[in-house]
């Protein structure tokens, strides 16, 4: 009989904790990123954010500079003055000066680099990720995430988002995220911010993606000038054979 309660407790807990993932799966799946690493404009200002509000904990170690410019379009002149804050060569990677250790004892774990984020974990979980923190007091640094919960990494674009908080229902499953207080930038704005740094780490995350689109582009044009060409000149050929 006792054995009988334990499986019972046991299948109602699966049931339960199968729900509440449902639930906040079913949140989490409202986040869709909008990827075209082709827009240059959103590849530029997701490096802009990224490089002013990341970069002092992550590292795209992966990345060079001065590749990073030539495929976003923008001069080395005007990168390094306005996106190098340190006394590194735009020819170098953007490794972090933080230390590992000091990073622990912040954060309580090593920020990890974000060179191939999007590939490990995809475009819509970083779009979710930097759209769905709220406010708790039992966290280390008053915020948690839906999307990856228990997160360490801060809110760190929280005076641009404002404040949201995790409304539960009677049996605390997640239901909605509703805004506590407005940032400095309203819903549609803050979303095409963090659009922008998913397309970028998307971008980052690939680079020679943008060369390929372009070289396919060209492929496909050259067959199908050659496919014409080559009818026309079929049917010059083969004109008086009957």
């Amino acid at each position: 009989m006792i054995k009988k309660y334990i499986v019972i407790l046991i299948l109602l807990a699966i049931n339960c904790s199968a729900y509440s993932a449902s639930q906040k799966s079913e949140l989490v799946e409202k986040y869709r990123a909008v990827n075209s690493i082709d827009n240059k404009a959103s590849l530029q200002r997701g490096a802009k954010y990224f490089i002013n509000y990341c970069s002092g904990c992550h590292s795209l170690k992966y990345m060079r500079m001065s590749t990073m410019a030539k495929d976003l379009g923008i001069e080395e002149e005007v990168f390094s003055k306005n996106l190098i804050f340190s006394n590194k060569k735009i020819g170098e990677t953007m490794t972090i000066p933080m230390k590992e250790s000091d990073a622990e004892t912040w954060f309580g774990a090593i920020p990890p680099d974000l060179s191939l984020i999007v590939r490990s974990k995809g475009a819509d979980f970083l779009y979710a990720y930097l759209n769905t923190y709220y406010e708790d007091d039992s966290s280390r640094n008053g915020y948690n995430n839906l999307a990856y919960p228990n997160t360490s990494m801060p809110h760190i674009l929280a005076s641009l988002q404002g404040r949201q908080k995790l409304v539960l229902d009677s049996n605390n499953n997640p239901v909605s995220l509703d805004k506590i207080s407005e940032g400095l930038y309203s819903e549609i704005e803050y979303r095409h911010l963090t659009n922008d740094i998913t397309n970028f780490l998307l971008y980052v995350s690939e680079p020679s993606k943008l060369k390929r689109n372009t070289m396919g582009f060209l492929v496909l044009l050259f067959i199908f000038i050659f496919t014409i060409l080559a009818y026309y000149t079929k049917k010059e050929f083969w004109k008086d054979v009957h």
